[in-house]
């Protein structure tokens, strides 16, 4: 996700009642943790209770997708968003577990029709991912944690207009249905 310079124009707006499951890398635990930290604050700020946040940390980015997959079938979750990093390193090690993080979270979400959020920063350094992954009071630029909270409560009223307008649009079919007849 990249960084929206309008986010700070735009009302926060509230979802309140939404239980969110986040799933959490321990590789790197110091910026994994930061952004859960940060992502727990957007998340209370626009409506949802802590005790409606379940957390479960995995040991690294790979092991992301099953849970957020078991997450997603237990029907009592709204959303989840998932936290980790993949550094570069000599290898092409970091590309196959990020390429394969990312379908398996993309395939989970469309299974189960629950958005499932990508907070896996991909970075060269160690100070690119301290860059995009800490608030500012703390070092970084980006804060990752908040604006990928930001867009799963974003997302998730996105859903909850579509599924009015699809409640709108049958009752008035039933309307036109029911004159004819």
């Amino acid at each position: 996700m990249a960084l929206d310079p309008k986010s700070k124009e735009r009302p926060q707006r509230a979802r309140p009642g939404s239980r969110i499951a986040v799933v959490v890398s321990r590789f790197h635990e110091d910026l994994t943790g930061a952004m859960l930290a940060s992502a727990r604050r957007e998340f209370e700020a626009r409506g949802v209770s802590a005790d409606h946040i379940d957390v479960v940390w995995v040991p690294g980015s790979f092991e992301l997708p099953i849970v957020a997959r078991r997450f997603a079938r237990r029907g009592d979750v709204d959303a989840v968003v998932c936290f980790g990093l993949v550094l570069k390193g000599e290898t092409e090690h970091d590309h196959w577990v990020a390429a394969g993080t990312v379908q398996g979270l993309v395939q989970a979400s469309l299974e189960t029709d629950v958005p499932i959020h990508f907070g896996v920063l991909t970075c060269a350094t160690l100070e690119q991912a301290r860059a995009r992954a800490l608030p500012p009071d703390q070092g970084g630029r980006e804060d990752k944690g908040r604006e990928v909270a930001a867009a799963a409560i974003e997302t998730l009223l996105a859903l909850d207009q579509v599924d009015a307008h699809h409640v709108h649009l049958r009752d008035r079919q039933a309307e036109i249905e029911g004159r004819q007849a």
